[in-house]
């Protein structure tokens, strides 16, 4: 499975249990608990990356993978043999310290049961559970909304039983075994890699039709019984992370939002993905597990952010070019408030540092400055290896590096045209094509801000060189986002207006001297301030908009204004469009 894996056996209840061991066992121990139908592979890829930091334990749930299975099977399965079945481990495996539990799908059902019972008490350090809730806690929120429905809590119960179809399958009598033996256990891995873009490898394992056959009796033994009678103490004695893919199929969040009154000290992220995050993000899980599990081994909690995205940002790491002022470094401030780890990219090295100081006190864990020309594709192949390297693939990329340039068509030199379309639009094209590329070659995802304008769909007979390349960039953006969706990469455009930055007052001014340019940038500047539009504004709008993936954000009034103006009333855009400004 693993290289540097060591296995062992551990007798319990009748079975026996296949326990592998990764990494130094004076370290702090982490017990990684599989799904269903999965074996112990499923987490291979997590337990690679935190092998070098601790103690990594996987073992085959009874029934499954190398673990013998009970007989019967009936009555075999429940939540009290499975939890006896993890102290055993517990105790083989880390006799004089709890252990970090972690569990997805299945191994997060029964995980709740260990992580608040009282007989584990003091075995269980921490708990981070994804995409399996507690079945005495799913008992409770049903019955909640049976005793007093609204058509909110109408709506949840039917959506969550719509998601919920394949564990009335599973209830039935001989058909689920006989279908995972028979065609969908061969058809299991194409299934996972077409809709949960799941890669291959090492998983499933070959024993995937029988260990699916016997994980049935998991619902048959526990589901109706538990959700009928839901324990009225089943609150976690231990610390809990909660990760929540939010294009799960088969959860839905709302299972979640009264979380805080089981678990008390909880700490919640959300995650742009589906059902099988072992496989589909590791990366992304095996930080957060790291800092969860170092936070609670060191006595504090687990993040200081506090941002409104916290949840969705924290532990992320997010490069913001131009960042030294204006909106790049509003942005990164506010990606750090939310916990991201920050590189801070301008051509101003003072600039750049100063941004990234901010950010560490802000909240960010970590920030970095790096010096860059965005328009020099060198130094941009420079620093995307530098940043791979040193800091790691990114998670959020926000290309916000841009230049100001008004003027006449024909007062505009070559010159001037070169300029800004080597900053506003090849800058973005090196950003995308460096980055992006890293993004979708690690295969878990990520995205791509690129800063376009109100110019893109706005004409204006002073600003053909900038509206063009913000054009582009609208463009690029969209093709983009097209391509890259099936990678799980979302692209946005964000469409800033009249913002309070600096770039008026060092626009350049085409076929005008020195000094007429000088007098333009102040008033233009006094113009903008008079606006006083906040640049954190579109910082706010970047973090919305990366959240929920949106595809092209107007931020301003008149931004959002000419937007649906170019497409309702394309006729009254050109006609303002040969107003000359009054500068």
């Amino acid at each position: 499975m693993l290289d540097g894996v060591r296995e062992r056996w551990v007798r319990t209840g009748g079975v026996e249990l296949c326990v592998a061991e990764l990494g130094d066992p004076r370290r702090p121990t982490v017990v990684l608990v599989h799904g269903y139908p999965d074996s112990k592979e499923v987490w291979s890829e997590v337990a690679a990356r935190l092998a070098g930091r601790f103690h990594v334990v996987l073992y085959d749930v009874r029934g499954h993978g190398r673990s013998t299975a009970p007989s019967p099977l009936r009555g075999g399965f429940t939540l009290e043999k499975l939890t006896d079945d993890f102290l055993a481990v517990a105790d083989a495996v880390s006799p004089d310290r709890p252990v970090h539990l972690v569990g997805h799908d299945w191994g997060s059902v029964q995980s709740w049961e260990f992580v608040t019972v009282k007989r584990t008490e003091g075995r269980i350090a921490s708990f981070t559970s994804m995409s399996g809730p507690s079945l005495d806690h799913f008992g409770h929120w049903i019955n909640k909304r049976l005793r007093r429905p609204t058509p909110r809590r109408v709506g949840q119960l039917l959506g969550q039983g719509a998601k919920s179809w394949y564990v009335y399958l599973l209830h039935t009598p001989v058909l689920p075994e006989l279908a995972w033996r028979g065609p969908l256990g061969k058809r299991w891995p194409g299934i996972l890699e077409r809709v949960e873009k799941v890669p291959g490898g090492d998983y499933p394992t070959a024993s995937l039709p029988s260990d699916a056959a016997h994980g049935a009796w998991l619902y048959r033994d526990n589901v109706r019984p538990r959700l009928r009678r839901p324990r009225a103490d089943a609150y976690a004695h231990a610390p809990v992370q909660l990760v929540t893919p939010l294009g799960d199929a088969f959860l839905s969040e709302r299972l979640y939002d009264e979380l805080e009154l089981w678990a008390p000290r909880l700490t919640r992220r959300t995650l742009p993905a589906k059902h099988w995050v072992p496989r589909t993000r590791p990366d992304r899980l095996a930080h957060w597990i790291t800092d969860f599990v170092t936070a609670t081994e060191d006595g504090r909690s687990e993040t200081t952010a506090k941002g409104k995205y916290a949840d969705r940002f924290g532990g992320q790491l997010v490069l913001v070019t131009g960042a030294g002022n204006g909106i790049g470094r509003a942005t990164a401030f506010a990606f750090a408030e939310a916990g991201a780890r920050v590189v801070a990219v301008d051509r101003d090295a003072e600039a750049a540092t100063r941004t990234a100081e901010l950010s560490r006190l802000i909240g960010a864990p970590a920030a970095w400055a790096e010096v860059a020309d965005v328009s020099d594709a060198q130094a941009m192949e420079k620093l995307a290896a530098r940043v791979a390297t040193e800091y790691g693939v990114v998670d959020v990329l926000v290309n916000n590096a841009g230049i100001g340039l008004s003027g006449s068509f024909f007062d505009t030199t070559p010159q001037d045209w070169q300029k800004v379309l080597d900053v506003n639009l090849w800058g973005v094209i090196h950003g995308c094509r460096l980055f992006g590329r890293q993004m979708a070659e690690r295969g878990q995802g990520g995205h791509i801000v690129n800063t376009a304008s109100a110019a893109a769909f706005q004409p204006s007979r002073a600003l053909p060189a900038y509206a063009t390349s913000k054009a582009a960039v609208l463009m690029l953006s969209e093709c983009l986002r097209a391509e890259l969706t099936g990678r799980g990469i979302g692209v946005t455009a964000i469409c800033p207006g009249l913002v309070n930055t600096n770039i008026t007052a060092t626009a350049h001014f085409a076929g005008v001297d020195a000094a007429e340019e000088k007098r333009r940038q102040q008033r233009t500047s006094r113009l903008y301030g008079m606006r006083n539009y906040p640049p954190e504004k579109v910082a706010d709008a970047v973090l919305e908009a990366v959240a929920h993936n949106r595809a092209v954000v107007p931020v301003t009034p008149e931004a959002r204004g000419a937007h649906l103006m170019s497409r309702f009333a394309p006729r009254v855009l050109r006609r303002l469009a040969r107003v000359k400004p009054p500068l």
